[in-house]
Parts: structure tokens; sequence; C-alpha cells
């Protein structure tokens, strides 16, 4: 949204792709997901992200094969807020959206690019798609769509997989 104030206390729902869609983080296997080492150092961070952090929780979320879908809730401790900001480029601002989704991105790709030795390695692919939750009847549904992700993989547009299955005739 433009212009909008992404430190506004409520909850944002944000979706993360691995670089070129690649399936780094488990699989879906009849319907359950499966994460690998590096599926869970993903989820480790993103738990993190709340920890050191007190004006923020974390909701659902999700690390899919190759992307990351997570409700994050800002400002739910009590943290007061002093006046409107707005992100610029290299000017973050604290506890925003963007810096806490630009610092979990850091702090994975880090992680993971020492697990395996790949230093400077890209893992994501640039930015991420996020939305403004603007109800609680919208905050359910989308806790729903998070926790029935993986049954729905055999369809997901991010399954790279896809376009290969379904189209087999007998």
């Amino acid at each position: 949204m433009l212009d909008y104030d992404y430190t506004t206390p409520g909850a944002y729902f944000v979706t993360i792709g691995t670089q070129n869609r690649g399936c780094l983080f488990g699989e879906i296997l009849d319907g359950q997901l499966r994460l690998n080492e590096l599926g869970r150092i993903v989820s480790e961070e993103w738990l993190r992200t709340a920890a050191i952090r007190s004006s923020i929780a974390i909701d659902e979320f999700i690390v899919m094969p190759n992307h990351f879908h997570g409700l994050l809730l800002i400002n739910c401790r009590g943290t007061a807020r002093r006046a409107p900001t707005v992100e610029r480029f290299g000017k973050p601002v604290s506890g925003s959206l963007p810096t806490i989704i630009r610092s979990f991105k850091s702090a994975v790709t880090r992680r993971i690019n020492q697990y395996r030795k790949t230093f400077g390695r890209l893992l994501w692919q640039r930015g991420y798609y996020e939305r403004v939750v603007r109800n609680n009847e919208e905050l359910n549904s989308l806790r729903k769509y998070i926790m029935d992700n993986p049954a729905q993989w055999f369809f997901d547009e991010k399954n790279p997989d896809r376009s290969n299955q379904g189209n087999q005739s007998e």
C-alpha cells in the first residue's frame, strides 16, 4: 500500500518465496509437511523474530518447500507508538514490517549459508508479499489457509511439480 505506516498495530500476512522457487526447506508427502534442516532453521528464526522484539508476536505460520507464510502481530505487547513512520530506501524503521522481514530473511540466509558453507549465496526472492489483515474474519480465514497449505500443495501454483501432475492421460 502506498504511504501505509507499517508500524501500525495490527495483523499482517506475509509470503516469502525462495530464489527461483527452489524447494529447499523440505517436501510434502501425502499432504504432510516434512521439513529438512534448512526448513527447521527458517522456523526457528521466525520464532526468534518475536523473541527478540517486544512489540510483535507470531501467530500461525508455515514453512513450505519453497516459500513461507506467516501472520505477524505488531504492537501486541503494549509497546507505545510515538509518531507515524514511513520507511525509505536506506533508512530502516525499527519495528516496521519491512525492517522485521528484511532482518528475518537476512538471519535465515546467514544461518543457512553457514550450514551449507555457501557464503554469499542468495536464498530468497527479492521482496515479499504482504497483506494488512482487516478483521477477525479475515484473520481466521488466513489461519485456515496457512494450516491447510500442505494439503493443498498438489494444486499450489508455487509447486514446481504441479505442471507435471494431473496432466497425464490414461
